[in-house]
């Protein structure tokens, strides 16, 4: 892959809206300097693909990076200020770097490759400098998943060292998918025997027995999300047969009392539903060469009226604790359609200033 580079200066605005008359000996304002970049991918086939369909990801990148782009076959070329075209230079670099590794590329791919050639320079600490990109978690059906922001990375970096993490904030920031896709990362490195995901069933009250069926179709709507994760990151054959001899277990959080969880890893999901006596339950099961993960939204509890929270309860007594880490999500950070972040930003202005939606 080949760039060059030319830059310049943008003509002054002389509109006589602006009092464009200058005085003697007045120095020339500063203008805006404007750069134009071409890069040259070495395979068309690559470059498609980079470029995304009808050149969505290049579109997305003019957006985000305030830059022009224009593809031409495998050439590319930036005009826009120094600073965004280089941004957005590393950007398609690094994107094309994925795609010759066999990566797909999504246009939260592309926000998240944004975020990352932003962050690159002033994100990681001193003793940290050698690292020049997010972390990422790599499974046999998925591949290698990179973290889309700071927070994710915070997050994958966090699930990495502790054997116990909390993960707090609002839907849609990749919370319980992403320990889903370390949960399954670490069953197949070997680093953990089996997989167990438990849920509060705060909409029956715990008690499922009048529901038809046996334990996994009593309890299937409450992790109806856990299983589309798992299907995400490993293949459905395997996970059929993870169900059935016991290393995928799925239970309501319930079932957990009286357990020593060992060699497993543990997530609890939607832990904002869970009381203190259950979060206390939960987390005095962790066994020997266990790693327990435990997501939530503190905003959205289900829990009668005065019913404390164990996960924000938890969160208060022990993240400072060694060997637990705690990440929180803000709306910021949600990482779906671009929709979804303007809502939960809504909802959580209003619950703020305590404003209510016109009628």
């Amino acid at each position: 892959m080949r760039s060059s580079e030319k830059t310049g200066t943008a003509p002054r605005n002389t509109d006589a809206r602006e009092g464009a008359t200058q005085l003697a000996g007045e120095p020339e304002r500063d203008v805006a300097e404007k750069a134009e970049v071409t890069l040259a991918f070495d395979d068309n086939r690559f470059a498609s693909i980079l470029f995304g369909h009808y050149d969505q990801n290049l579109a997305r990148i003019e957006r985000r990076l305030g830059v022009s782009a224009h593809a031409n076959g495998n050439h590319v070329t930036l005009k826009g200020s120094p600073e965004a075209c280089d941004q957005a230079r590393r950007v398609l670099e690094n994107l094309y770097a994925r795609v010759k590794q066999g990566q797909s590329i999504s246009l939260g791919d592309v926000d998240g490759a944004v975020q990352e050639g932003a962050l690159q320079g002033n994100l990681f600490p001193k003793e940290e400098s050698s690292r020049t990109s997010f972390e990422q978690i790599t499974t046999r059906k998925r591949g290698a998943v990179r973290a889309r922001n700071a927070a994710q990375d915070l997050y994958l970096r966090a699930l990495k060292r502790n054997e116990l993490v909390f993960a707090e904030g609002p839907a849609g920031t990749g919370k319980t998918w992403l320990a889903v896709g370390h949960a399954v990362a670490l069953l197949e490195q070997g680093a953990v025997e089996r997989l167990i995901i438990t849920r509060p069933a705060v909409e029956a009250g715990e008690r499922l027995g009048f529901l038809p069926g046996d334990m996994r179709e009593k309890v299937d709507p409450y992790l109806r999300p856990i299983y589309d994760a798992l299907y995400d990151f490993m293949d459905g054959r395997m996970v059929e047969r993870g169900l059935q001899t016991g290393m995928i277990e799925v239970a309501p959080l319930a079932f957990m009392r009286g357990r020593t969880l060992t060699s497993a890893c543990v997530l609890l999901d939607e832990a904002q539903n869970a009381t203190s006596m259950q979060m206390k339950m939960f987390l005095t099961r962790l066994g020997e060469g266990s790693r327990m993960i435990i997501t939530g939204d503190p905003t959205q509890t289900d829990l009668p009226p005065g019913q404390k929270s164990g996960l924000s309860e938890a969160v208060s007594l022990l993240s400072h604790l060694e060997g637990i880490g705690h990440v929180r999500f803000r709306d910021a950070d949600v990482v779906r359609h671009d929709l979804v972040r303007r809502i939960v930003t809504a909802y959580e202005s209003a619950s703020q200033t305590g404003s209510k939606a016109p009628r």
